[in-house]
């Protein structure tokens, strides 16, 4: 038996460390282990610094439940801190951001995914989020959003640009970098948690309008449709929410109609257990029911009934005042009011009235205002709503308080029924006591409600206490406050007995206080209603002129100064008046020495007393022609509503050739939107614009109503806006119809050339063809723009 020989053990290279092991307890050391060049060691290191990130935090990973009502996942929708972001400050300030930011796109697949984990974790924090855009880390982020990466890597890489787009900044670099179509991708994802991340990012994205376009364009709506199946309330809660964002937009609401999207809306509205997604699914329905064509469509299918019905009988106060809002929403067009006002909506809003929660009343008196623009409504509304509105008006909410003047206001506005209804419901004392209210709205609305009921002789003659009460408001600093008020004053001052209401001492307002206010539409005059003794309309006159007993607005005094010392009493009429010649005595006496005169030697007393009434007429008459042929635009809030949108979206882009696009595109979405050049003559917009002024029974057209627009409508739409907002350029009108805007900008320098100013080129916007397009002066495609 041979002996055996002992193998040797070959020593290790002389290149080569030892193994060696080490325990950290220090997050700076381990942080400088990210910037070494060993796999195994950054890997590692990326998941310790993981799990001391998420250390303070509550955090849904891919194991978590998801079985929870949504409204407590809403509150978090992300990450649930129960302290503060001490671990993330701490990594932060140890400098880990950048070595992990070279980490994302290692070329390990373990290295990479640990180091997108922590990413996710950190960008919750402020003061993180603000790092991560100087260093510019979307286009790396979203390329951990390809399909071949892991699925861990997709949830977190989505969880970081989820935080991100909480920020304007961000929502433009993961936009313009192309991030949105990975997102979409990723709707589809097996894992919840990816859906969840991925949605929210897009619902923060939608935000801007543009990524509300590229939605459409990329066919997102089918997979938002089907998360709203999903088991997971959050997932579903964010789809909705991001509906909601989205369905502003006549193109989503087509797309979504055509999905069958409403019919989800519905079963998730009449599903008792997904009462948590009631409100927002509201939201989305309202959106829809702007659309004539869906609304009859609900009609048609019993939709609308169902929805009337929910609102009434729901006992959540968001779902009813959300379906108040719902219908205010709806109610702005008229083909709608008519349809809402066949369904009896006047019972729901009544019922919805009469709820304990403020703000399902104050949404149902915003609806009654906006269903007050359909006649029949508003006599509906007078028989049961008037004496609850009353009711309201003591609330101790004065978001309610206002509300319900605005309805009443609405509700008395050319209806002598409803005005008598109010003073029958004992309405007069509840308004005098709101003109001392905190807003401003509830003052005015109620001065207008005031001034309403003193049309009528007989309610002018049981309305005391007015005078004393309204002059706090003819004092205010609100333009709008002291013209509602002096209109009250004007009405209630034919009455003599009003007029000695007002105590000794009290001052109205001055005519010196009247001339120095900046002289605008809403400009507080007064007028004296001192009785012509000589001279007064009949009975008969009085109930044809509906101008009776109500003051003149500011635009139609302000003609001239022989014009204003006509209307109001003079110091040296009232000097006449003490002095014991009043200024009927003066009239008299001038039309007699004119009468002496024109006579040629008759006598003075033969002439009948009939005459001397005769002469003075003609001029009363003038007057109340003049009157009668004032006319006031209406108060446009459409375009007020444009041009607040326009300025949040606008104003924070960085150049004026940005602007002068997201303007015209924002113009052109609110027109119609862009019309194929060669279908322009199928672009009915003559009919859309006979239908407004049918109406309005006039042919001056707010530009807010309009919706379909050729050239001149979207040209004027967009010099207004961009004079509110502080966009120079200028409004060229052409021939047959045509008009356009010209804009001067400022060319890039030649490559190569740095400091040249070049100067300004003018070019003109296509509000039309391909809005947003700028063509320069001069060019063929500018000329053909320009002409037929």
């Amino acid at each position: 038996m041979g002996k055996k020989v002992k193998k040797e053990v070959e020593p290790p290279p002389k290149d080569v460390f030892d193994p060696l092991s080490i325990e950290s307890k220090k997050a700076a050391t381990v942080v400088l282990m990210l910037n070494s060049p060993e796999e195994e060691v950054l890997a590692k290191a990326c998941d310790a610094i993981y799990k001391f990130a998420s250390k303070e935090q509550y955090f849904h990973s891919r194991r978590s439940s998801w079985e929870q009502p949504a409204s407590i996942i809403a509150t978090c929708l992300g990450i649930k801190q129960v302290s503060s972001d001490e671990n993330k400050v701490t990594l932060l300030s140890l400098g880990a951001v950048e070595p992990l930011f070279k980490l994302v796109s290692h070329e390990d697949p373990l290295v990479r995914r640990n180091a997108i984990m922590v990413f996710g974790i950190m960008a919750s924090n402020n003061d993180v989020r603000k790092l991560l855009r100087e260093l510019d880390v979307t286009n790396s982020v979203i390329a951990r959003l390809a399909p071949e990466e892991d699925i861990v890597v997709h949830e977190f890489a989505s969880l970081c640009l989820a935080h991100m787009a909480v920020e304007y900044t961000s929502k433009v670099q993961i936009f313009e970098q192309g991030g949105l179509e990975p997102l979409i991708r990723l709707l589809s994802s097996p894992d919840p948690d990816v859906k969840k991340n991925s949605v929210e990012c897009i619902y923060h994205l939608v935000q801007d309008f543009q990524s509300r376009a590229a939605v459409r364009e990329l066919n997102a709506i089918p997979a938002l449709l089907e998360l709203l199946k999903s088991e997971y309330p959050v997932v579903q809660l964010l789809a909705l929410k991001t509906f909601g964002v989205i369905s502003n937009d006549r193109e989503t609401r087509i797309i979504l109609r055509e999905n069958q999207g409403l019919d989800q809306l519905f079963k998730i509205l009449e599903t008792k257990e997904f009462n948590d997604l009631h409100v927002e699914a509201l939201a989305v329905v309202a959106n829809c029911l702007e659309d004539v064509d869906t609304m009859q469509l609900i009609q048609q299918t019993g939709g609308l009934k169902k929805l009337l019905s929910f609102a009434e009988m729901s006992t959540i106060p968001d779902i009813q005042k959300n379906a108040a809002k719902a219908i205010t929403k709806t109610a702005y067009d008229p083909e709608n009011r008519k349809i809402l006002h066949e369904e009896e909506i006047e019972k729901c809003l009544i019922t919805l009235l009469g709820t304990d929660n403020d703000g399902a009343k104050a949404a149902a008196s915003q609806a009654i205002s906006a269903m007050c623009e359909n006649l029949a409504s508003k006599d509906a509304f007078g028989i049961q709503g008037i004496p609850q509105l009353i009711q309201l008006l003591s609330s101790e909410n004065e978001e309610v308080k206002e509300a319900a003047a605005i309805a009443l206001a609405n509700l008395t506005t050319g209806s002598p029924s409803n005005a008598s209804a109010v003073a029958e419901a004992e309405g007069i004392e509840p308004l005098i006591n709101i003109l001392s209210a905190k807003r401003d709205g509830t003052v005015a609305n109620a001065a207008a409600v005031l001034t309403n009921m003193a049309m009528q002789e007989p309610l002018r003659l049981s309305i005391h206490g007015v005078m004393n009460a309204i002059v706090e408001p003819l004092q205010s600093t609100n333009s709008l406050v002291q013209s509602k008020a002096a209109l009250t004053v004007a009405a209630l001052g034919c009455d003599a007995d009003a007029r000695t209401e007002v105590k000794p001492g009290v001052k109205l307002l001055s005519l010196e206080e009247l001339s120095i206010q900046e002289l605008n539409d809403h400009r507080a005059i007064i007028l004296v209603n001192a009785k012509l003794p000589e001279v007064s309309l009949s009975a008969e006159d009085k109930s044809q002129d509906p101008y009776y007993g109500r003051t003149t607005s500011s635009s139609s005094i302000r003609k001239s100064s022989k014009e204003r010392a006509s209307a109001v009493v003079s110091p040296v009429e009232e000097k006449q008046d003490s002095s014991g010649r009043s200024p009927s005595s003066l009239s008299k006496s001038s039309t007699r020495e004119k009468g002496s005169r024109k006579g040629k030697g008759k006598k003075e007393e033969d002439k009948p007393k009939e005459e001397e009434e005769l002469q003075t007429m003609p001029k009363v008459q003038q007057e109340v022609i003049l009157e009668k042929l004032l006319w006031l635009p209406p108060f446009d809030s459409i375009l007020l509503d444009y041009i607040i949108d326009a300025s949040k979206i606008i104003l924070p882009l960085t150049t004026t050739k940005e602007q002068v696009v997201a303007l015209a595109l924002f113009v052109a979405d609110k027109m119609g939107g862009p019309i194929e050049r060669d279908k322009l003559h199928e672009f009915s917009w003559e009919l859309h614009i006979s239908e407004i002024e049918f109406e309005l029974k006039c042919n001056v057209v707010p530009i807010g109503k309009i919706k379909k627009g050729t050239f001149y409508h979207r040209a004027l739409l967009f010099k207004v806006i961009a004079d509110r907002i502080g966009i120079g350029c200028s409004l060229v009108r052409g021939e047959y119809g045509r008009a356009w805007n010209e804009v001067k900008l400022v060319d890039d320098s030649p490559q190569g050339i740095t400091g040249l100013l070049l100067p300004p080129q003018v070019y003109i916007v296509d509000l039309m063809y391909q809005p947003g397009c700028l063509m320069k002066q001069g060019s063929a495609e500018a000329d053909h723009y320009q002409r037929i």
